[in-house]
């Protein structure tokens, strides 16, 4: 049995803990300050109120002042909070965090320095942690089709757990893997990060199909936009694809669950599309956020992460102006609050020209 501490009592973060807890673990689930009555919730009945489901008894909920605590004696320690906590959370973390623990986190999306360069989130999780001890933690990630709701109520979910040492990502899927929590395991740390903060701007790209239906009043019809979002699919999995390579990453590793499977179950629903529906009904994104309460879009930070850093990354011949066409018009959408046009006649190395005239 280890000792399990999971900073973050969000719905991904608290649905962990079943997993952990079917497989006898201590599970030790920890608040951010942003979590208190959540963690209150959780002490008084038990059910976690965003999942609206009875975490397993052996789960214990805790503030974010008992953390120090609790983390002193785990083997596991799970960052559970999005992407635009992460630098919160290093900071939090790296004077608790001693040589042996396992670090895992969650959060997905990237970080772009002056010149375009980018970072995956494990790298700025670890950054603040003192470098005698970042050396001597192992630092995983879960990536791959993952949905809260579905794990914490026993569904058959594949994920993929990463990282840049087989022994570590090995104990950590171990201490996770059950009988419909199903976990394989890469060594690409980078490309598996990259296809898990990409896969989230392109969602949102996809929503914008059935908005534009909406924007036309055709979405009571029977002809759906099916044919928009498989393009918009397939161009999503050509430049996730890309993007792994231009990182270092194994560009293969877009191909399965970390990638277009993480890009699928994304695309069906959640915020980032319900944003996308909105752009393509014809709202600008100011509006959109606005519409849906300006909730955290992971998706839309790293299309502004993502876009910025292209202009630089071309500017610099690092990348050719016609590379990530979709990518760039998210941005222009996203960041530049500009009209939607999709530029498909540039998608898959551009269309090629000339027509046959009619008779």
């Amino acid at each position: 049995m280890a000792i399990a501490v999971i900073l973050g009592s969000g719905v991904m973060g608290s649905a962990l803990a079943v997993p952990l807890a079917d497989n006898g673990h201590d599970v030790r689930l920890v608040g951010t300050h942003l979590d208190r009555a959540i963690i209150d919730a959780i002490r008084a009945t038990g059910v976690h109120p965003g999942l609206n489901r009875e975490l397993p008894a052996s789960v214990r909920a805790y503030q974010l002042e008992e953390l120090e605590g609790v983390i002193e004696d785990a083997e596991i320690v799970l960052s559970g909070v999005n992407s635009v906590g992460v630098e919160w959370a290093a900071e939090r973390l790296a004077p608790l965090l001693r040589p042996g623990q396992l670090v895992i986190t969650i959060a997905k999306g990237v970080r772009a320095d002056e010149i375009g360069d980018l970072r995956t989130l494990p790298e700025v999780l670890a950054e603040p942690v003192p470098a005698d001890v970042r050396e001597r933690v192992g630092w995983a990630a879960i990536i791959g089709p993952s949905i809260a709701g579905e794990v914490a109520a026993r569904r058959d979910s594949c994920v993929v757990f990463c990282g840049r040492d087989q022994s570590v990502v090995d104990r950590l899927a171990a201490a996770f893997r059950t009988d419909w929590y199903h976990v394989w395991t890469t060594l690409d740390f980078v490309g598996g990060e990259i296809c898990a903060a990409a896969k989230n701007c392109y969602a949102l790209g996809i929503g914008f199909a059935e908005g534009q239906l909406e924007r036309g009043g055709e979405a009571a019809g029977p002809d759906r936009a099916h044919n928009y979002e498989a393009a918009l699919f397939a161009q999503s999995a050509v430049e996730i694809r890309q993007w792994a390579s231009l990182l270092g990453g194994d560009p293969d590793t877009a191909s399965w669950l970390p990638g277009v499977g993480d890009l699928y179950v994304t695309s069906t629903g959640g915020r980032n599309v319900r944003a996308g529906n909105l752009l393509g009904a014809g709202l600008s994104f100011i509006e959109a956020a606005e519409r849906l309460g300006n909730p955290t879009l992971e998706g839309a930070s790293a299309i502004t992460v993502f876009g910025d850093a292209l202009g630089k990354l071309t500017d610099r011949g690092v990348v050719a102006e016609d590379d990530f066409p979709l990518m760039r018009h998210l941005y222009e959408v996203v960041g530049l609050q500009r009209p939607l046009n999709i530029p498909w006649t540039r998608f898959f190395g551009g269309e090629p020209t000339g027509r046959v005239a009619s008779a």
